[in-house]
């Protein structure tokens, strides 16, 4: 049982029945702290969350309840807000990922509310668990998928059949050529090695024609451009992680983040967070053997402008001559798996003029890196 705060104990609100009841009966879990972070109420719905009983975390830090990097930095964010005032998440919901008390992670809705009870500021956290989603989104992930499936081969069906028509002519002419300068050369004279001659000139032309027809089509299929926005790192990170854990059902694992709190940049958040999501849901799936399952994302400052991403985990790793093919289209590690994720992955962090590779991780396993331009002005997004 964790020691009790004494100092907190003189600072809790008085209990009263009603509120009790209120509290025991609200179905999302609910938490109120002073203006120091120490826990003052924890609601029955809060107990059953967390693993917690009320009496071991009362007057606790309610950064017990976060993993890393949040336990880390709560108690900076109160004492800014108490010094400036300055809100930045209270009023507002966001999603986010919580700590229950056998360490594993979930993804949670947080929204917090302020007031003043007997002179003391208190702030009230009303939290819902996502996981209990889960069987529903993964109904519709699964309805999702297969007319996703079906579209990809009709999108498929209709690409192969573009490109056949569209480079049926030009191929046709470089063998005809071939074909033509095969016999030419079979009877040589000076006649017909200026034939042969203008034969290859012909199939230099037509091989040209056919990768301009490749170059337009691929330009179609990515066509459109990105909206890129100065976006705040940390807000990525921990959207597409939550979205990560609530489709890949609740592990425990080990989840650090260590992204530098001013760092922006400069993206598209959807599509970045594809990249995350994919990176993180690969990572997990990896894992699934290991006795030992560690995540770790991390950024750094980078040459030219970048900010690098590491995306690490404790797996098996990949043998060399799979990394080194591995975002290529239709290149997968996985039994029933495409191959397009990384492939899609890197169209998208290429189209942010930066770059991704992969790398043995320090956790063990695979470490996955891009880079992003390092938005160092324009609007920031809070």
């Amino acid at each position: 049982m964790m020691p009790e705060s004494e100092h907190a104990k003189t600072d809790r609100p008085e209990s009263e029945p009603l509120l009790r009841s209120i509290l025991d009966a609200v179905q999302d879990a609910m938490v109120v702290i002073d203006d120091q972070g120490r826990i003052l109420w924890f609601s029955a719905a809060a107990q059953k969350m967390f693993g917690y009983a009320e009496d071991e975390v009362f007057g606790e830090n309610v950064s017990t309840l976060m993993p890393s990097p949040d336990r880390e930095r709560h108690d900076g964010y109160l004492r800014h807000y108490r010094e400036t005032g300055e809100r930045k998440i209270i009023g507002i919901g966001r999603i986010t990922t919580a700590r229950r008390r056998d360490g594993s992670t979930f993804p949670i809705e947080l929204t917090i509310g302020e007031a003043t009870s007997n002179g003391i500021r208190v702030f009230t956290g009303f939290i819902r668990d996502l996981t209990e989603r889960q069987r529903t989104e993964k109904r519709l992930h699964n309805l999702q998928d297969e007319l996703a499936h079906v579209s990809r081969v009709t999108a498929m069906g209709t690409l192969a059949t573009a490109i056949a028509h569209e480079l049926n002519q030009p191929l046709t002419a470089i063998a005809n050529y071939v074909e033509a300068s095969k016999h030419l050369l079979s009877e040589a004279s000076p006649e017909h090695v200026s034939a042969v001659l203008e034969a290859l000139e012909e199939c230099a032309g037509e091989a040209v024609r056919a990768g301009q027809i490749v170059r337009r089509l691929r330009d179609f299929i990515k066509r459109g451009d990105t909206d890129r926005q100065a976006v705040p790192l940390s807000r990525l990170v921990n959207e597409a992680s939550a979205l990560a854990f609530m489709s890949t059902g609740s592990r425990a694992l080990e989840f650090d983040v260590s992204v530098g709190a001013g760092e922006h940049v400069l993206a598209d958040k959807i599509q970045i967070q594809q990249v995350l999501l994919n990176l993180i849901r690969n990572a997990i799936e990896a894992m699934e053997e290991t006795p030992l399952k560690q995540l770790k994302i991390s950024s750094r400052k980078a040459p030219g402008g970048m900010i690098e991403v590491q995306v690490a985990d404790s797996g098996p790793g990949l043998p060399a001559a799979v990394a080194r093919d591995l975002f290529q289209p239709f290149q997968s590690t996985k039994a029933a798996g495409m191959g397009v994720g990384l492939s899609i992955s890197r169209t998208i962090i290429e189209a942010h003029e930066g770059r991704i590779w992969v790398s043995s991780s320090p956790l063990g396993g695979a470490a996955f890196h891009f880079t992003l331009p390092d938005a160092t002005a324009g609007e920031l997004l809070d």
